[in-house]
């Protein structure tokens, strides 16, 4: 029988809407929910063995084994994607079959870290030791020197750009000298014919 089905028709056991197994509002019996990560692929429904990563500062695609948790940059793949997928087009596929951490592996640890770390900061609108996210307590979000609105952050930015090139300007093309007049390597000279 259909999980959905057999959800609906709990509906009326008065003995499982007040035992708390049940979301009696959505009429869900909650012990048929799956708690296995499924493979993100459009139509695929199989549990996720693998994780697609994607490395943008260094044009790496890397498919390991299931993350201990689902992260928001990272997909969770079936058997079957995960042997079949691709990396796109000028970047590096790296395939891990498995990783053996120690409680003392401190190299990996640190590795991974950094490529955590770089993949968060890569626009150059945040700090590279800030947190984009937590604001203090007493932060002003209405002050458009500190806000990350984007409105007040593009202008930020522009003046950013405009204040980087300041010390340069441009220079018109010299024009050519006529005979009689002065050229540029000295003052009166004639050129010679």
């Amino acid at each position: 029988m259909c999980p959905y089905l057999r959800a609906v028709e709990s509906l009326d056991d008065s003995e499982t809407r007040q035992t708390g197994s049940q979301n009696s509002s959505w009429g869900l019996d909650l012990r048929t929910v799956s708690k296995f990560r499924r493979c993100c692929r459009t139509g695929c429904g199989k549990p996720a063995v693998a994780t697609l990563t994607y490395a943008y500062s260094e044009s790496t695609a890397v498919v390991g084994p299931l993350a201990p948790v689902a992260e928001p940059h990272s997909w969770d793949l079936c058997e079957s994607h995960a042997s079949r997928i691709t990396a796109p087009l000028g970047w590096e596929m790296l395939r891990v079959d498995q990783i053996d951490i120690d409680e003392d592996d401190e190299d990996i640890t640190a590795l991974a870290e950094a490529v955590r770390e770089a993949g968060r900061v890569t626009t150059g609108l945040v700090e590279p030791g800030e947190d984009p996210i937590e604001y203090s307590g007493q932060h002003d979000y209405t002050d458009p020197d500190t806000s990350r609105h984007p409105v007040y952050r593009t202008k930020r930015m522009e003046q950013y750009k405009q204040a980087r090139r300041s010390h340069l300007c441009v220079v018109p093309d010299p024009e050519p000298a006529e005979p009689g007049e002065a050229c540029a390597h000295g003052e009166g000279e004639q050129p010679n014919e």
